[in-house]
């Protein structure tokens, strides 16, 4: 995945891109009664306002005519209502008489009663702020002092109502906040409660083993009897076992006794101050490794503090969800499953601080651009690994070799040449001596290391084939991504692809799930991951997106997290189970260069276009540790402007492989 003169590597490619009681049932027979009667001046006066009502309804909308208008045969309505109505029909609508519209007149006397009939109305169930604005509009007369009066009391009101909104607001937050103090308190108390217990036991623990030490050291080899040891003199079995302060001594007439010592509470304290202070027994290197360890927790703490809490409230959330299994949450000495996986976290995070060099690899010549390795891969064992780029070389190492025999230059113990420039390796995790290559001329081909012979080549992409992945589950399986925008699945065993893919843009990087032979993930130039099931190739289960630029890499920590990597300059995880998003990593610098990404059960680790390293842990969103590759050539000058350009993890453990556009090859390790 590099190439192009001097250097630079191969670009990434990219794309622009009615009301009824609270019991809501009848009203019970006696609530009548208990309700106040109304005084009969209003019963009469609102009966004659309903009589009024209907009266004045127009007979067309049956709403409160409006412009009211009068026909010949003495019948009122609505101006526009009855115009429309003799614009199709030429009767009256009330008695059919023949009408015209030269027959209507303007009913003065009915439109000036409907306006105070409605100023009642509106006096009567409008606020009082409709009210005035009601009077205002009506051009209802007042002074310039009383409108001053009015606007102060307006603004007071105003005024106070923001006060008190305000004061709503703060109540409301500080009510939030009690109670997430409350909550995450909760279990921070009970948190520090099981590992108090659990740190109690410990030193217990040592006590105990402190004091059997003690008297093992102490008590002489002739005065401590066991059930098998043979007298030398009489041959007879031994009947005296250790007396231990606080131990019981077994007579062989099956009594037992008691015995004590005067000093044994005295030794128990203070072996116990011992344990609890452990000031004058301490290691100094451990102690030193400790302090490192806490200014590492200092510098990174809100990033663990934000874990912590993320842990643990899910947890509480699951238990919640689970109470009948509520005892399966809980294990050993009161620890959560979030204080567990919390703790796991925190002890990997804080092991780690720096990557040491253990050996280095270097082949050809330094200024050659042909030197850029593209993809660096151990083999099933991890006693092998194997380099490709433009170099058009497939070179296969011993690893323990590389790491124990201090040469500059290494010899390869096989070698494979290939028409185009390589840009992905990937081993068979069943078939230890295969390996799947992928070139710029868009080729696949499975190799044989053992023979160093081609066994199947695959030629149906039209353009550069940037990726390549050999499934886990099904092994005669792979999937290959290319610039001609299709994803193809391919079958050792057939000489044909045995599944298609067409996507809108260029593929960076495909991936088989690590635990299912049917699900890859693919990250594409349109900047976004299709997750997809083989069984249903129409659309894509998920479309994971939160990045800006190209996907040019995407690696599984495990069955359910994914990580990838872009020209945006970052590093993502995602949870494919859930389809969520959980974590964004920043510290490194990737704008057009395929860098490398490596991953395992913990770490996350990429290249950068500094020429450095950088690891990141899954659930610290910053750099763990980082390595800078020295270069040899003085750095203003434009062709040494080099860059990580692969990267691997050995399996699980602290080891890494890196390689740079440079073709320089470091073995790292993670160290304190």
């Amino acid at each position: 995945m590099g190439g192009g003169s001097t250097s630079a590597g191969a670009l990434v490619p990219s794309v622009k891109s009615e009301p009824v009681n609270s019991s809501g049932g009848a009203p019970h027979p006696q609530s009548t009664s208990e309700l106040p009667a109304p005084h009969p001046a209003e019963a009469a006066e609102e009966h004659a306002v309903d009589e009024i009502d209907r009266d004045v309804l127009c007979p067309i909308c049956m709403q409160i005519i409006r412009d009211a208008f009068l026909t010949s045969c003495g019948h009122s309505f609505c101006y526009m209502c009855i115009v429309t109505h003799l614009q199709n029909k030429s009767d009256c609508p009330c008695c059919s008489q023949f009408l015209t519209a030269k027959q209507l007149y303007p009913n003065f006397l009915l439109s000036k009663l409907l306006m105070k009939t409605s100023a009642r109305q509106i006096s009567k169930t409008s606020s009082p702020l409709e009210q005035l604005r009601q009077a205002l509009e009506q051009g209802c007369e007042a002074s310039v002092k009383d409108l001053e009066s009015l606007l102060f009391l307006l603004a007071e009101k105003k005024s106070k109502m923001e006060q008190e909104e305000a004061e709503t607001n703060l109540q409301i937050l500080l009510d939030f906040l009690q109670y997430l103090v409350l909550s995450d308190l909760q279990y921070i108390k009970e948190d520090i409660h099981a590992v108090e217990g659990r740190r109690i036991e410990m030193y217990r623990r040592r006590d105990r083993y402190s004091t059997k030490m003690r008297i093992l050291v102490d008590e002489p080899a002739s005065k401590v009897g066991w059930p098998s040891l043979i007298d030398k003199h009489g041959g007879s079995t031994a009947s005296r076992t250790a007396t231990a302060p606080g131990l019981c001594l077994v007579t062989p007439g099956g009594s037992q006794n008691k015995i004590t010592d005067s000093k044994s509470s005295a030794c128990h304290l203070i072996q116990r101050k011992d344990s609890f202070g452990g000031s004058d027994n301490q290691n100094p290197n451990q102690s030193g490794l400790a302090l490192a360890r806490k200014r590492r927790i200092h510098a990174q703490f809100n990033e663990l503090q934000e874990c912590y809490l993320q842990k643990r409230r899910h947890s509480v959330s699951i238990s919640q969800e689970h109470q009948e299994k509520n005892s399966h949450s809980l294990n050993r000495e009161g620890y959560t499953d979030g204080l567990e996986e919390f703790q796991s976290v925190l002890t990997t995070f804080t092991q780690y601080s720096r990557l040491r060099v253990i050996a280095e690899l270097r082949h050809g010549d330094l200024f050659h651009s042909a030197n850029i390795v593209s993809s660096i891969e151990f083999d099933r064992d991890d006693q092998l690994f194997a380099t490709a780029g433009v170099s058009r070389r497939i070179k296969i190492f011993e690893f323990s070799s590389v790491v124990n025999e201090p040469a500059d230059v290494h010899c390869p113990v096989a070698e494979m040449s290939t028409r185009s420039k390589l840009s992905c390796l990937s081993w068979n995790k069943y078939t230890k001596n295969h390996i799947a290559s992928s070139d710029y001329e868009g080729i696949v081909t499975v190799w044989d290391v053992a023979t160093r012979q081609s066994v199947m080549e695959y030629e149906e992409h039209e353009k550069r084939a940037w990726s390549v992945d050999f499934s886990r589950m099904e092994p005669s399986m792979l999937v290959s991504g290319s610039d001609d925008c299709k994803v193809k699945i391919w079958c050792t065993k057939q000489e044909a692809s045995v599944l298609n893919i067409d996507m809108k843009a260029n593929i960076c990087s495909v991936k088989y799930n690590p635990g299912s032979s049917f699900h890859v993930a693919v990250g594409s130039a349109d900047h976004h991951i299709h997750y997809y099931d083989l069984r249903k190739i129409s659309q894509p289960l998920y479309i994971l997106s939160g990045h800006r630029k190209a996907v040019s890499y995407v690696k599984f920590l495990s069955n359910d997290e994914l990580a990838s990597a872009s020209t945006d300059s970052t590093l993502r995880l995602w949870d494919v189970k859930d389809n969520v998003p959980l974590r964004a990593f920043r510290g490194h610098t990737n704008e057009k260069n395929f860098v490398g990404l490596t991953v395992n059960s913990e770490y996350i680790a990429c290249g950068s276009e500094t020429n450095e390293v950088f690891v990141y842990h899954k659930a610290i969103s910053k750099p763990s540790a980082r390595h800078r590759f020295c270069s040899d050539v003085d750095e203003t000058n434009e062709d040494a402007n080099f860059f990580i350009s692969a990267v691997c993890w050995k399996s699980d453990s602290p080891t890494m492989l890196t390689a740079n556009s440079q073709g320089t090859i470091r073995v790292l390790v993670l160290a304190p």
